[in-house]
């Protein structure tokens, strides 16, 4: 069950799992997070209900201004799979999407997860690092391969997907 609200000091991030009445919020933020791929409204509302023990909101002075979408890989059960990654960009460069993903991987119903796998485009150097570095906190290895090849995106002009994994790890 996730805390009904932030208790934090005035300007204080507080990381917490979404509720239902963050989807709008989110929707909004993914839309503002270029070049993240935008989905329907009612996506993000089954995120915040049905995958809220696995995604994490960054909240300041009431208002989210960050998100990670993640689920259990449905055939890998010891993976958490980080689909998307937002900070509103008025906070950005503050370590926030780290704390998100430390947030993730230290909750206690989530302890059975020893690797965290993702994708990042090869231009999106940010997300790179920001996995590097996630990886070198933990001190766990981290792995890179093709997942998907810009021919499975069709005319859309997405690029490849290249899949980072990192674990085996342990707690922080």
């Amino acid at each position: 069950m996730s805390e009904p609200y932030c208790h934090n000091e005035e300007g204080e991030y507080c990381f917490r799992e979404p509720r239902i009445e963050d989807g709008l919020h989110i929707h909004s933020l993914i839309e503002r997070s270029k070049p993240l791929d935008l989905n329907s409204l009612y996506c993000y509302l089954l995120l915040t209900d049905h995958f809220r023990r696995t995604c994490v909101v960054a909240e300041r002075d009431g208002h989210p201004v960050g998100f990670i979408s993640a689920y259990v890989h449905p055939s890998k059960e010891d993976t958490l799979f980080v689909w998307q990654v937002a900070v509103d960009e008025t906070v950005r460069k503050q370590g926030i999407a780290g704390r998100m993903l430390e947030n993730l991987v230290q909750r206690p119903g989530l302890g059975f997860v020893s690797y965290l796998e993702t994708t990042v485009n090869p231009s999106n150097q940010s997300s790179r690092f920001l996995f590097e570095s996630f990886a070198k906190r933990l001190r766990a290895p981290c792995t890179t391969s093709a997942l998907f090849s810009e021919d499975l995106f069709g005319d859309t002009d997405h690029e490849a997907e290249i899949l980072f994994r990192i674990g085996p790890f342990g707690s922080l």
